[in-house]
């Protein structure tokens, strides 16, 4: 049983809900879709990231003989329920937003349209990967907006919150632009660009800080960026300079330093300084040691002359918001439009589209959401991306989720792509349509969609 794939990956109630629905004949198409209600504080926008992982995981759902002999034996189902799985597929329809988009509360990013077990099955890993990714992808950005043409790499395995989570977030951060990675795996199975440097504790098994500088180069001519601060960092810049000379004469190129610790804008202005005095003025300076986009802000404002940052902790936890109010809900039922009505969580009824409006320069202006059969002015972002339980082309490269991140983050209005709260949300429209069909639910008066199968 691989874990990662197995449908036993979901929350309890999925399961005891298919149990019912079986029992109960409920088989009829269901439209789930899957929306952020709100942003977190100090966030105008998320970025979609995900996507591909998601429609992975529907195309290969199924219940192996492992997964049904512990349906058997946990002894929390009929004895029937097992035979009901063990011919399960997903068979349905999905819309998305392509990876990269830049998207809104009450915006579905992805819509989900298949028979009701089916449907519901899926949510909690459609949430758990969609979620997860669209947090660290605009974690992300928001630190591609901050520092641009500043080289950013993610060091974030370590402190992340288990494995999948490590590689995913590589992934993610580079779909927002960050540079690569220091997560081997993901140049592996992702084709990331890797980056590193070099350990303390090499530093500190030498009896020479200089012969381990040495030992380095030589063992990695092409990647001489040295880490300086195992003791005192200037006195380390001050012996990369030194080196520089002899390791010229091998052939070999100081790449630059990195400092990981200490006031990084005062230190990176002194160890600029030296290089600079040894000839060394292709060399770079590169910061790490507990960075987020606002320490970055600062050192940048600060006139730091920092070349690149490495990003740990803070992006892979994306820690000043580890979570959004990211939902999956039921839109639409047996033809029919369906809205949870509950306080603070009413839903828009029926299958939507979102038209993006952009301003005469280029930016982005306002979205409207609309019933999928309400078409409307405007560039429609959700696509069709899998029909009958199978993808409708075969996967996006990460160049061009870069790519379409890029024009995304650049189309933002400033307060938008700012660090902290914009005085106005951007602006989402409810197309009256819409709004219409709910009053109507809300009445009860709401008849079949004509749009239903």
């Amino acid at each position: 049983m691989n874990p990662l794939a197995s449908p036993l990956l979901t929350d309890l109630y999925q399961l005891t809900m298919l149990q019912t629905y079986f029992a109960a004949g409920m088989r009829d198409t269901a439209v789930f879709e899957l929306f952020v209600r709100k942003l977190p504080d100090n966030r105008n926008f998320m970025l979609a990231a995900g996507l591909d992982q998601a429609l992975e995981f529907l195309e290969g759902m199924r219940f192996g003989d492992e997964e049904l002999a512990w349906v058997e034996q946990s002894g929390l189902f009929k004895p029937d329920f097992a035979g009901h799985l063990a011919g399960l597929r997903f068979t349905g329809d999905v819309h998305a937003m392509p990876e990269g988009t830049v998207f809104f509360p009450d915006e579905p990013v992805l819509r989900v349209v298949a028979p009701m077990p089916e449907a519901q099955l899926v949510e909690s890993r459609l949430l758990n990967l969609v979620h997860f990714s669209s947090v660290v992808a605009t974690k992300a950005a928001r630190s591609v907006l901050v520092a641009p043409g500043k080289l950013l790499v993610d060091f974030g395995l370590r402190r992340a919150h288990g494995a999948e989570a490590g590689l995913l977030a590589a992934r993610s951060a580079y779909i927002a632009g960050y540079a690569g990675t220091a997560t081997v795996l993901a140049g592996a199975i992702y084709g990331i660009p890797l980056f590193g440097t070099m350990a303390h504790s090499f530093v500190e098994a030498h009896d020479d800080e200089a012969g381990a500088f040495i030992d380095f180069a030589r063992a990695f001519p092409g990647s001489t960026v040295f880490l300086v601060d195992t003791y005192d960092t200037l006195e380390g810049v001050r012996k990369v300079a030194a080196l520089a000379p002899k390791l010229k004469r091998e052939g070999i190129a100081v790449k630059g330093v990195r400092l990981d610790s200490g006031n990084l804008a005062a230190l990176a202005k002194q160890a600029r300084a030296i290089l600079d005095a040894a000839g060394l003025r292709d060399s770079t300076v590169f910061a790490s040691g507990n960075l987020d986009e606002y320490r970055m802000a600062e050192l940048l404002a600060a006139g730091a002359p920092i070349d690149g940052f490495g990003v740990g902790t803070s992006l892979v936890i994306a820690a000043d918001a580890p979570s959004l109010d990211a939902v999956y809900k039921l839109q639409e039922y047996a033809g029919r439009p369906r809205r949870k009505r509950s306080a603070g969580k009413a839903t828009w009824p029926g299958r939507k589209q979102v038209y993006r409006h952009y301003a005469r320069g280029g930016g982005l202006d306002h979205d409207v959401v609309a019933l999928e059969d309400d078409a409307q002015p405007g560039e429609p972002l959700l696509a069709q991306v899998m029909k009958g339980g199978r993808r409708v082309a075969g996967a996006e490269s990460l160049a061009a989720m870069r790519e379409r991140a890029a024009r995304s983050l650049a189309a933002l209005p400033a307060p938008i792509g700012a660090l902290d709260t914009a005085p106005r949300p951007y602006r989402v429209e409810i197309a009256p349509r819409l709004r219409a069909l709910a009053e109507e639910l809300d009445r009860g008066m709401a008849q079949p969609l004509a749009t239903a199968p």
